[in-house]
């Protein structure tokens, strides 16, 4: 009688070992299930951005082929239908103290002041030839950094939208955004260090909603950034 405890004991541990090997197998070194399903972080807030990061399915880049700006619609289409492009909403939202040129309805832009996410400056624009480029408005997810992280197998009208979505777009310092050119989170982050939870908290956001993967090295250092804000919520707009 002894000696069948002491086998039923024995099997009882084999079937534990066996059944938390096949767990560890099923998942990958960045926390996911087998097959790219997010395996989310349960000491993660709900509603958070490193909640949602969680979610994010983690692969590798896949190849430019076939990527041209084009293939996200016009720039700056007036997706939301307000009579203004997208260019000069994101102006209106951005910037403080604007001017609009008159007989445009408010649509224009002419002049205004960008407290930059990017550098922390303040930064005056001026609508002309010579100086609107001062003040650029970049797309936190690069858009060729979209086409390689599932935003091909988006359709047209959808990647219309993500290129227009307010949520996708920041008025910035226009040679730090020339700096950034389509860099992730791995390759670029804000110079200035107090943005860059709310940058990569952005991209996430763009990324949750538009349903594109992360790299691993891109969501490693998303996370690293997340480490030190942990309450960061995702933005909205």
């Amino acid at each position: 009688m002894v000696r069948r405890r002491r086998v039923g004991r024995w099997s009882v541990l084999t079937i534990a070992i066996v059944v938390a090997a096949g767990w560890m197998v099923g998942q990958n070194r960045d926390g996911q299930a087998a097959g790219g399903a997010p395996s989310p972080t349960s000491s993660a807030r709900p509603g958070s951005a490193q909640r949602a990061l969680d979610t994010l399915a983690v692969k590798g880049r896949a190849a430019r082929t076939g990527y041209d700006r084009n293939r996200f619609g016009d720039a700056w289409t007036d997706v939301d239908h307000n009579g203004c492009d997208t260019r000069n909403d994101i102006l209106g939202r951005d910037l403080t103290g604007t001017r609009a040129k008159a007989g445009t309805d408010g649509c224009v832009i002419v002049a205004g002041v960008l407290d930059d996410p990017y550098t922390g400056r303040r930064i005056g624009f001026r609508r002309g030839n010579h100086t609107s480029a001062a003040v650029q408005i970049d797309h936190a997810v690069s858009l060729s950094n979209a086409w390689q992280t599932g935003a091909q197998g988006l359709d047209e009208t959808t990647r219309t939208r993500l290129a227009n979505d307010p949520l996708n777009l920041l008025a910035v310092d226009g040679p730090t955004n020339q700096a950034k050119s389509d860099g992730d989170a791995a390759t670029w982050l804000p110079p200035h260090k107090p943005s860059r939870c709310a940058y990569v908290a952005r991209q996430i956001a763009v990324k949750h909603t538009y349903r594109l993967w992360v790299t691993p090295a891109e969501k490693t250092a998303m996370a690293r950034i997340l480490s030190g804000c942990p309450t960061q919520k995702l933005p909205t707009r």
